[in-house]
């Protein structure tokens, strides 16, 4: 999905279940000095897009467009009924995914001077395979019942983990390069990021 590994910029692939803070700690690698970008905002752009929203729509119903807007929530609900609609969805989102995190990584090489990091944050990293793709990867983890707190927040029905779909964060934890917890604040996060990124570039 990626091209390989940058000796001059290390590609960092960041991931962790739902409600454990990733766009926090994406925010916070950015403020750290690291180029970053998120997938979850890719495909909001790519669902904005004419040609997948019309896809969309004829694959999954019209019910799924409300004011020329794809409801994400009602698309998931439908995409996640059996595994032919979510491979379906898959294929159609994540080549288009990877073309535009290849075009980013491009453009983060041309830097100058280059960032201390380039770092894609990948909800379903090791469950789409990609890993090897990264020179390191992160999980992000938190207490459960913090998670499930800061995922019904959002709409979310937390840590069921998306029928099933995803790992749950030991797993992922174990899986990573690096874990780093975000149970407690902000500046305890970003300091245990900022160590990592100084491994990373000894």
């Amino acid at each position: 999905m990626f091209a390989p590994p940058s000796a001059r910029i290390p590609f960092v692939g960041l991931t962790g279940g739902l409600g454990a803070g990733k766009s926090t700690a994406l925010a916070a690698l950015e403020e750290l000095g690291a180029a970053t970008l998120s997938t979850d905002v890719v495909v909001h752009e790519l669902l904005a897009t004419d040609e997948l929203r019309g896809q969309i729509a004829d694959r999954f119903g019209a019910d799924v467009v409300r004011e020329g807007t794809v409801d994400r929530s009602a698309l998931a609900a439908k995409a996640f009924e059996s595994t032919e609609a979510r491979e379906w969805l898959e294929g159609l989102l994540w080549p288009r995914v990877g073309e535009r995190v290849a075009g980013w990584r491009t453009d983060v090489e041309a830097m100058d001077p280059p960032p201390v990091a380039a770092v894609v944050e990948v909800p379903l990293l090791f469950e789409a395979g990609i890993q090897a793709g990264f020179d390191h990867t992160i999980a992000v983890v938190a207490d459960e019942t913090l998670r499930a707190g800061r995922a019904g927040s959002r709409g979310h029905r937390a840590v069921e983990e998306r029928a099933g779909r995803q790992l749950t964060q030991d797993e992922k934890a174990q899986r990573a390069d690096f874990s780093v917890r975000n149970d407690g604040t902000r500046g305890e996060l970003k300091s245990e990021l900022s160590r990592l990124l100084s491994t990373m570039n000894a």
